[in-house]
């Protein structure tokens, strides 16, 4: 019978082995073989395979159609029936396969503290959030050491965020020192800008060229009631200080909340008439299980657009090798740009060139996936550091091609967006 041969795919994870779902055969079921779970929710199935091949008594082929994650090992297996040369051929479809993914993954997002001198509303709550230990947190050395690594591994451009970078101590000096690794082609910053006035000429002369500052309201009222603090004249005076200093471009995040801040979004856009700032609007993501996300807060990256279209065209900007995620847009007559990131309604997962490594040395492939790499454990256990570039290359190769998250009714991320690194 054709269905004595159907073919059973299993993934090997870590510790666990999974199986794809339909025609798997009888002796790998969870029946015969314990071990044996569906996916788990981190597991993105984005390699679609279509498998064919002879049966030597059968007048046609065995199909069989999965989709596979290229972090795993894939073993194919099934009825003893199955031939050897069979199984070999259909390795080789899977290697071919698993091989192919067009993106240049060389940019890394460093968190190099959970801290932060804010407590926004959908970042860091008032109150329940611990914070990590000295200890658990990586050094400025150990920190140095993997960003070498990665840049064997192909990283080019790093992203220093937090929480907020800027309240940790001997931030400047472990700048001075990450500025001299070669093969680094930019350093940049994101920072809530609090602290920006006071440090900007250090940043700039330790290789800072380009700043994101997060500025969610341009009313101080409202930015004391998203953010906690009362601090948004500082934030502006930081912005203005950076820009005489000729820090280029300026990037202000703005996370758009229908209902909280969705009213100043004409505001914020008329800002590129008057300076040459790229404004960039992002939708509201579900990080952590504390930020209060909710359907009827969230906006599409379209509906912020058609509110801007109400002042000019929006035409397109070309984009380059390393930039980030945002889609890029100016306004006829402006200084500045738009940008619009749209995590949840457009995902840009194919085209994603990040990780990101968390303040405590785990190795993250997407924002929105909680699979990780532990680094910090073997660096501090003293493996060689081939060992760390092959599991940097791991990350790599298993970045998701989507993360899984759907708009209208999201799982959240566990980790929140202080511990990832915004």
């Amino acid at each position: 019978m054709a269905g004595s041969c159907e073919i059973c795919v299993l993934i090997i994870g870590k510790n666990e082995i999974y199986c794809n779902a339909g025609n798997a055969a009888p002796d790998f079921s969870p029946d015969y073989y314990p071990g044996l779970r569906s996916p788990p929710e981190w597991l993105h199935l984005d390699k679609r395979l279509e498998i064919c091949y002879e049966r030597p008594n059968e007048n046609t082929p065995l199909k069989t159609t999965g989709y596979f994650h290229n972090e795993c090992s894939i073993i194919i297996s099934g009825n003893p029936h199955i031939e050897t040369h069979a199984r070999k051929n259909i390795f080789m479809t899977l290697e071919t396969t698993l091989k192919t993914d067009p993106r240049t993954i060389n940019y890394l997002r460093l968190s190099i503290t959970d801290r932060c001198n804010l407590r926004c509303m959908y970042c860091m709550p008032e109150e329940g959030l611990d914070f990590l230990p000295h200890g658990k947190i990586l050094s400025y050395e150990e920190m140095l050491y993997i960003v070498k690594i990665t840049v064997r591994a192909g990283i080019r451009k790093i992203r220093l965020t937090g929480g907020e970078p800027l309240v940790r101590k001997s931030f400047i000096p472990f700048l001075e020192k990450l500025s001299k690794i070669e093969g680094l082609e930019e350093i940049t910053l994101t920072t809530n800008g609090i602290l920006l006035k006071e440090n900007a000429l250090l940043l700039k002369q330790y290789g800072i060229r380009r700043l994101n500052i997060s500025l969610d309201s341009l009313k101080a009222d409202k930015f004391l009631q998203i953010t906690g603090r009362d601090y948004f004249h500082q934030v502006w005076e930081g912005i203005q200080t950076a820009a005489q200093l000729g820090f280029h471009p300026i990037k202000i995040n703005v996370v758009t909340m229908k209902g909280i801040n969705d009213d100043e979004i004409l505001d914020f856009a008329r800002l590129t008439f008057d300076y040459p700032y790229h404004i960039r609007f992002i939708e509201y993501m579900p990080l952590g299980q504390q930020n209060n996300w909710t359907a009827d807060r969230f906006m599409p990256v379209a509906e912020i657009q058609q509110r801007i279209r109400t002042l000019g065209l929006l035409r397109p900007v070309p984009q380059n090798s390393l930039d980030g995620p945002a889609a890029r847009f100016i306004l006829e007559g402006a200084k500045g740009e738009l940008g619009f990131i749209g995590a949840l309604s457009a995902h840009f997962c194919d085209s994603c060139n990040r990780l990101r490594l968390t303040a405590d040395g785990h190795l993250r492939g997407c924002l929105l996936a909680d699979h990780e790499f532990d680094l910090k454990t073997p660096l501090r256990q003293g493996i060689a550091e081939d060992h760390l570039l092959e599991l940097i290359k791991q990350a790599i190769r298993s970045k998701p091609r989507r993360h899984g998250l759907i708009k209208s009714a999201p799982r959240k991320c566990v980790r929140s967006m202080s511990t990832i690194g915004g």
